[in-house]
């Protein structure tokens, strides 16, 4: 199983200092992050798409390029590229510029979006939010397969054998659908044969392998083979040396971020209480040492033998020194323990 981190670059006052980064050097940390994600030997680095202050990377093909000449092997993917709200000829552009600086380590991963901000900032009505996902996703796979493209929506200009470069190193780029617990989002990427990226970031994980199950049958209902309909699970994580330590320094950023974007939707504040629930073994959050997040990590692949796991370890601002560590303790105490236990069920 392939393990990395995906990021959002947080742009949030520190809860236990008060002290806000500037853009720069928000930027600066999250390259050198990516750079030791690499170093310690992770598959997958991923950075989400935001346009609001408190979030640094609103062009994650710009960050991973520069992340591109600072690394040698791990994979720089989107985590997401908000596909509704862009336009799918510049984002195979982007990444495919991408693929070819990193000698062949971009990845797509392409998502409706959580936030809506993008939609009026780019002007796209809301209204319209699944039918320009569809929509741009036909175009973005029609790209990726053909370099000279005749095509025609509802919501972007025809293509008349038109010519689209650069092409990436790598043939096919890889594109990635993430959802969120959508079913019909999850049809759709098992009909297409496209790898399933599933953020699980509440309640209890086994709610989510239906879902998982839903995706596979598709996807042999529209005779893909096994293979290659392959499955990341997505969730927050944090760890530390210690379990109390990993709480301690986990949770209050979690809980201001949590709180913020509750405001914004109508759930009720975090509370350390229910942060501790979604700690527990069948909860959603792999927060802990490392013995523990490596038990979350192995009992999620019993539920749904996943072959990527990619933990988001900034859920708020946090010290860099401490997301460092993480990314060290992830990589060189927890990546070989998950891996060998893999491939031990894997040959029994």
């Amino acid at each position: 199983m392939e393990l990395g981190i995906y990021t959002f670059g947080e742009l949030t006052t520190a809860p236990t200092t008060g002290h806000l980064l500037s853009p720069a050097q928000r930027l600066r940390d999250l390259i050198e992050e990516v750079e030791l994600a690499d170093q310690v030997g992770l598959d997958v680095f991923g950075l989400g798409e935001h346009h609001r202050s408190d979030y640094v990377v609103s062009a994650p093909a710009v960050v991973l390029a520069a992340a591109a000449e600072r690394t040698k092997r791990i994979r720089l993917t989107s985590a997401v590229t908000v596909l509704s709200s862009d336009d799918p000829v510049r984002v195979f552009q982007n990444f495919a510029t991408l693929d070819l600086l990193s000698n062949g380590r971009a990845e797509i991963m392409a998502g409706r979006g959580s936030f809506i901000e993008s939609f009026p900032l780019f002007g796209y009505d809301l209204n319209d939010y699944d039918a320009l996902f569809a929509e741009k996703l036909d175009l973005l796979l029609k790209i990726r397969s053909e370099e000279r493209v005749t095509w025609s929506g509802q919501h972007r200009p025809s293509l008349d054998d038109q010519p689209i470069y650069p092409r990436p190193a790598r043939e096919p780029l890889p594109v990635w659908i993430a959802v969120g617990g959508t079913p019909q989002s999850v049809v759709r990427a098992g009909a297409l044969g496209l790898p399933l990226a599933l953020a699980i970031i509440g309640g209890q994980p086994e709610r989510f392998a239906p879902l998982v199950s839903l995706y596979r049958e598709a996807g042999a209902r529209a005779g893909h083979v096994p293979a290659r309909l392959k499955v990341g699970i997505n969730t927050h994580a944090y760890i530390a040396d210690n379990s109390q330590q990993a709480g301690d320094e986990f949770f209050p950023s979690y809980a201001q971020v949590m709180t913020k974007i509750g405001r914004e939707r109508g759930w009720p504040p975090t509370t350390r209480p229910q942060f501790e629930a979604m700690r527990e073994p069948r909860g959603a959050l792999a927060v802990g040492g490392p013995q523990e997040v490596i038990d979350k990590i192995l009992f999620q692949h019993e539920l749904f033998r996943h072959d990527r796991y990619l933990a988001q370890f900034s859920v708020g601002t946090m010290p860099h020194a401490q997301i460092m560590r993480s990314i060290e303790l992830l990589g060189t105490r927890v990546a070989p323990v998950v891996r060998a236990e893999i491939a031990r069920r894997s040959a029994v």
